[in-house]
């Protein structure tokens, strides 16, 4: 799979059949678009590709109204490269790419990608104020000499599969529900650092995150996680939140990996939220969050990986 950062400077050798998105989370909705995109250019000997950013449009336009971010581009990467995608475009979205009108915008994936073919989602806009959207596409479709392919929403147990609802699901907390709509885990990657290390005066060591505050957290609480480091998988209990019990004030990812005796600081680690346990609670003392954690720990043991 080639990775490419190009904002219409690179002029592609060969045909392409493009998928356009943000494709934040790579949710089931964008798989089944990303899918097809690969099924078409392999029907039609051409190459595969992607063109997304490699940051959030908002991010630019408006700070302020930015959504949190469901996936890093490197876990994005890593995913797309099991699909069968030739070529994934992370292009910058900056202010000069923020003002290419809708119709540069497609002729650009015909001159510069050679595009023989465009992917797109029911509801997808794009170009200047998004004044551009699915109908456009089909009229420049016959101007420029490419197929326009729109797909549908999906579903899944009558839920419309989005990457806001998905943000929504995870802020509530509502993991499992997230999970489904994403078709995996919901997953945070980060180094470690040192924390107070109080944990480990009672019992129940824990790895901080330093995580990227681009991206979404889930409500504060309790979670079984899966964590994984060195290509090994971990049991573990996940708090976030401000440890009220013994410290306060700073918002903070904790993870008491089961079995785990290793010094791990400064190294990467992913952790897969599974499920949400409880609330965080403030004890009175620090024996009644040990017997909490207790009972953390055998659910966690009970669970399969």
């Amino acid at each position: 799979m080639l990775i490419i950062k190009d904002n219409f400077k690179t002029k592609l050798e060969y045909s392409t059949y493009i998928a356009l998105g943000s494709f934040d989370g790579l949710h089931l909705g964008h798989m089944h678009l990303i899918n097809r995109t690969v099924e078409l250019a392999k029907k039609n000997n051409v190459k595969s590709m992607i063109c997304t950013f490699e940051n959030h449009p908002l991010s630019v336009i408006n700070k302020e109204i930015c959504p949190k971010i469901i996936m890093d581009n490197k876990t994005k990467i890593s995913l797309l490269e099991n699909t069968g995608i030739d070529i994934v475009n992370l292009a910058k979205f900056d202010k000069k790419f923020m003002n290419i009108t809708p119709e540069n915008f497609i002729k650009n994936m015909v001159k510069c990608y050679n595009a023989k073919g465009i992917v797109v989602g029911f509801n997808y806009r794009f170009g200047y104020k998004n004044l551009g959207d699915v109908e456009m596409l089909q009229k420049y479709s016959s101007i420029l000499g490419y197929k326009l392919y729109v797909c549908e929403a999906i579903s899944t147990n009558e839920e419309v599969v989005s990457s806001s609802k998905i943000r929504h699901l995870i802020a509530e907390g509502n993991i499992i529900k997230a999970n489904e709509l994403l078709g995996r885990p919901h997953t945070i990657i980060g180094k470690v650092i040192k924390g107070k290390q109080l944990g480990r005066t009672i019992g129940f060591p824990t790895v901080n995150l330093n995580y990227n505050k681009e991206y979404i957290l889930p409500k504060g609480g309790v979670y079984y996680t899966v964590v994984e480091y060195n290509n090994y998988l971990y049991k573990a209990i996940t708090n976030i939140g401000y440890n009220p019990t013994v410290e306060g004030g700073k918002l903070s990812v904790e993870t008491h990996i089961l079995n785990f005796d290793k010094q791990i600081y400064s190294e990467l680690v992913k952790i897969n939220f599974i499920n949400r346990i409880r609330d965080e609670v403030k004890f009175n003392t620090i024996g009644e969050l040990k017997q909490q954690l207790e009972k953390d720990n055998d659910y966690a043991n009970m669970q399969e990986i």
